[in-house]
């Protein structure tokens, strides 16, 4: 579940502040000569995230507040994180979970105030989830006065207990000073992330590695974070990955495993990933030729402003059936992608 937190955060950096992104990149041109089509500004990096306060897993596998909050009994939720914390007021667990029910709205009316307070108490008793939560709200002033530097203060102290994803937002912080030090901070940051399998983090390394931003250049290790970033969900990362597999970037070349996730982030709806995946087909690289397939994927990708003059040549000698037929298929598959519903 996501915290209420993150859905009226929205980011603490606009990715362009982040820095410019790279531009020469190899693109597959799956026809002998056939020029790769544009494919706009890819982002820097991933944006600074949110996730719930609320472990995944408590480390007591019988904690009854923890538990029914897991299975979405929010109400037994707070009952019982309120009868812990009038039994024991030092217990920070309780605390943080109370946090995140008035964060959230979940059991009580939302209020950010309310929130705050309890996770300073269960903060100040040294609860690493309630510090990066705390530090949430005060980067956007959310129940308690906005003020960035106290923000940044808080995540150091979150990062210094090993809370990932504040590993991750301070790093995000830091790279826009584009400073050595800081760069370099940042990337030792973004690996502890990273080991925590912060998809997000992953990507953000990849970049790094490729750009030689705090780390010397390594098309290896960015092909590496890319593969790992991919296999987690981020989307930019199995695009950029499915582009290093068919080009040989940093990685074996692969144009079948470079085809599968350009289709994994097509049904995800990636323009580009859709657009490449119709030029793999509509050559027959990496898969079998599928001129309808092809027309469909593009269709898709021009709906959503992909312009590719490449695939209207190769496409021209379609029949009028088969562009109806793949123009039924692109219109059913738009309805799909609309509702989330994959192959």
């Amino acid at each position: 579940m996501r915290s209420c937190v993150a859905a009226v955060l929205a980011v603490l950096l606009p990715a362009a502040a982040l820095g410019q992104p790279a531009t020469g990149q190899q693109l597959p041109a799956p026809a002998e000569g056939a020029a790769p089509a544009e494919t706009g500004r890819a982002p820097m990096l991933p944006a600074p995230q949110n996730t719930p306060v609320i472990p995944t897993l408590p480390s007591d596998r019988n904690d009854l507040a923890y538990g029914a909050y897991q299975r979405g009994l929010y109400v037994s939720a707070l009952k019982h994180a309120t009868a812990r914390v009038e039994a024991n007021r030092n217990d920070a667990a309780a605390m943080t979970l109370l946090g995140e029910l008035y964060a959230q709205g979940l059991a009580v009316p939302q209020n950010f105030t309310e929130a705050a307070s309890w996770y300073r108490l269960a903060h100040e008793r040294g609860d690493a989830n309630a510090t990066f939560a705390l530090a949430m709200l005060t980067m956007d002033g959310l129940g308690v006065p906005k003020d960035r530097a106290q923000a940044e203060a808080l995540l150091e102290q979150a990062a210094a207990k090993g809370h990932p994803v504040a590993c991750y937002n301070l790093a995000l912080l830091l790279l826009p000073r584009h400073t050595e030090g800081g760069d370099a901070r940042a990337v030792e940051l973004l690996q502890r992330a990273a080991a925590a399998e912060i998809a997000d983090a992953q990507y953000a390394l990849a970049v790094l590695y490729r750009e030689g931003r705090g780390v010397p250049p390594d098309r290896v290790k960015m092909a590496e974070w890319l593969a790992r970033a991919a296999e987690n969900g981020n989307l930019p990362a199995q695009v950029e990955y499915a582009i290093a597999l068919f080009n040989g970037d940093g990685t074996a070349r692969s144009e079948e495993e470079a085809a599968r996730w350009f289709e994994r982030a097509a049904w995800r709806g990636n323009p580009i990933a859709q657009n490449r995946l119709a030029r793999i087909l509509a050559a027959g690289r990496g898969r079998p030729a599928d001129p309808v397939e092809a027309a469909t994927w593009h269709m898709l990708a021009a709906q959503a402003g992909l312009a590719d003059s490449w695939l209207d040549d190769a496409l021209k000698s379609l029949t009028d059936e088969q562009r109806k037929t793949a123009a039924d298929n692109a219109r059913e598959r738009a309805e799909r992608l609309e509702f989330g519903i994959g192959p």
